[in-house]
């Protein structure tokens, strides 16, 4: 199947720090394009893939599970650390999730970890129905574009297929037992209405991390896909701040390139 206009994978080719980007759950690589470009004008070397079923058609989508996501980030992780002196990770919604479960396996391999709005959890009574529900209902509506900001629109599905949902679950469940191995640097973005994740899915992750070295910011101005919202600019500028206070060198390429 074709790739939806805008979904595509983006990479660039920067200098000795690299970034690699996870998009959520249902989306594609366009809700976090400005993100990465951004990062890229700075100076580093940025990785932002296509997860497996998304980004073509819902149908896609069904075929696959978390383990065909995660594997996904794992290799571009591989291919980041083995190009650059210094990577660091970071995610939208179950992007954040992903980018935590890397954090947790990979260690000192990370340097450090930005989340926005990160999925800690399917919420509600329909999260116990899942397992039988799947084999009864294909799809559920969709969570895409849940935006502030006039005329800003994610590249998403408009349904959610239950077994994937049922696999998220699942990969939730896994990625909260492994959040104490967190011990990088944390930047956490959330906004104060998402209609997508809770406040409680950042205030559990915050609570059983290992890290020290955390900042947690509110994003007053947007809905869950901040990183296309109001407060886009905010989140940039602050990722950028966070690697380049652990990367000293970035700053330096980043004043530079940045003008």
């Amino acid at each position: 199947m074709p790739v939806l206009p805008g979904a595509e994978p983006y990479r660039h080719e920067g200098g000795e720090v690299g970034v690699l980007l996870c998009h959520g759950f249902t989306g594609s690589p366009q809700s976090l394009r400005p993100w990465a470009e951004y990062l890229a004008g700075h100076g580093l070397t940025v990785s932002l893939p296509l997860l497996p079923g998304h980004g073509t058609r819902w149908e896609d989508m069904q075929l696959t599970g978390w383990q065909d996501w995660y594997a996904e980030v794992d290799r571009e992780l591989r291919a980041l650390t083995a190009q650059c002196a210094q990577v660091f990770v970071c995610g939208l919604s179950m992007g954040g999730a992903l980018a935590l479960r890397l954090a947790a396996r990979h260690g000192d391999a990370i340097s450090g970890v930005v989340v926005v709005n990160p999925a800690n959890k399917v919420h509600g009574l329909s999260a116990y129905a899942l397992p039988v529900a799947r084999h009864l209902v294909r799809t559920t509506r969709g969570i895409a574009s849940d935006i502030a900001k006039p005329g800003s629109v994610e590249t998403g599905y408009d349904r959610v297929p239950l077994h994937a949902a049922h696999s998220l679950r699942n990969f939730f469940r896994r990625v909260d037992g492994e959040l104490p191995q967190v011990t990088q640097p944390l930047l956490l973005l959330h906004s104060a209405q998402d209609h997508v994740v809770p406040p409680a899915d950042s205030a559990r992750i915050l609570s059983r991390v290992s890290s020290t070295d955390v900042k947690e910011i509110l994003l007053e101005q947007s809905y869950h896909v901040a990183t296309l919202d109001h407060d886009a600019d905010r989140i940039f500028d602050e990722s950028i701040a966070f690697i380049g206070r652990l990367a000293p060198r970035v700053g330096k390429e980043g004043t530079t390139a940045g003008g």
